[in-house]
């Protein structure tokens, strides 16, 4: 059976809201469309998450946490869960959830009942959550392509055989990039790092994926730097990019140099500091400070180090 599920993501609201007729929506209701008339919550009161990361299956689970497809998210999500309205069938609810999303122009991404969802247990839904063929399930995973970011929606339906009684959860998601820059090391911090190992890792110098132009959220890291460098006019610095494993060797070496290149050609355009006294390189994957085993340790190999010349 479901049981109870723990998403892990935030929402955010859409310019519409998608009403199933009959009832208006409340602080309790998903951001797209209100909940099925009748439903109570579930649990704890439904919240979100600015950031976080999300897995949404899109084909059959096959054992634990395995599924023939799935879409790896990140973004801001809203999380619910709500107990069936009485005398609510598992189908109609469902019905009217797959209506309201058609209406709102969402693409069903993958639909199943009972046997087609698969068994077994999903990753990041809690333990023990995943589909029992004991239970009467239904699963809809639907994307709403946007100008100003995606939006995706799960829901499943649990309802015990031969009884009213079932649960609704549902998660709203809208993929959008992480508010960067949040945390910097200041000038005093990375001298003194330099002073005692003889490099320090800048992660407040940000990149988009795949892509070697600096973004706009790293100002506040590079004024620190720039600060560091006017502090020591002596200092001299490599300036290493580094990246995950993931992806081509040869493609990672590339983009970790031609992103140190791009740092110094900021630090020496917008910054004055003299070109003589950096010098860009890029070890691509070969230096990772943890293992890029899970998503956390791999966003902490990609980095930026100065390194005292």
């Amino acid at each position: 059976m479901w049981s109870i599920i723990k998403w892990t993501m935030g929402f955010i609201a859409l310019m519409t809201v998608v009403q199933i007729p009959f009832v208006m929506a409340d602080e309790n209701d998903p951001p797209l469309f209100n909940r099925y008339p009748g439903s109570e919550v579930m649990g704890n009161a439904p919240s979100t998450r600015e950031f976080d990361e999300f897995t949404l299956v899109t084909g059959k689970v096959k054992g634990e946490m395995q599924y023939e497809r799935s879409v790896n998210l990140e973004g801001k999500v809203f999380e619910a869960q709500y107990f069936f309205p009485e005398n609510r069938s598992e189908m109609e609810i469902f019905r009217n959830y797959e209506d309201a999303l058609k209406k709102a122009g969402f693409q069903t991404l993958f639909s199943c009942k009972n046997e087609q969802c698969g068994e077994g247990r999903i990753q990041g839904w809690g333990q023990g959550a995943g589909f029992d063929p004991s239970y009467e399930n239904r699963y809809l995973a639907a994307k709403l392509s946007r100008p100003q970011g995606d939006v995706y929606v799960a829901i499943a339906l649990t309802q015990q055989h031969g009884t009213t009684f079932g649960t609704q959860r549902i998660a709203v998601i809208q993929v959008k990039p992480m508010q960067g820059g949040m945390v910097v090391v200041d000038a005093k911090a990375l001298q003194e790092e330099i002073a005692r190992t003889g490099h320090v890792a800048v992660y407040g110098i940000l990149f988009d994926t795949g892509k070697a132009d600096v973004k706009p959220e790293s100002d506040a890291a590079l004024k620190e730097v720039q600060k560091l460098m006017a502090a020591d006019p002596k200092l001299k610095l490599h300036v290493v990019g580094h990246t995950d494993n993931v992806g081509m060797l040869e493609s990672n070496m590339d983009l970790s140099k031609r992103r140190a290149v791009a740092v110094v050609d900021v630090l020496v355009k917008k910054y004055g500091v003299v070109a003589a006294r950096l010098r860009a390189d890029g070890v691509g994957p070969l230096v990772p400070v943890v293992s890029n085993g899970t998503d956390e340790g791999r966003a902490k190999n990609r980095r930026v180090e100065l390194v005292e010349q």
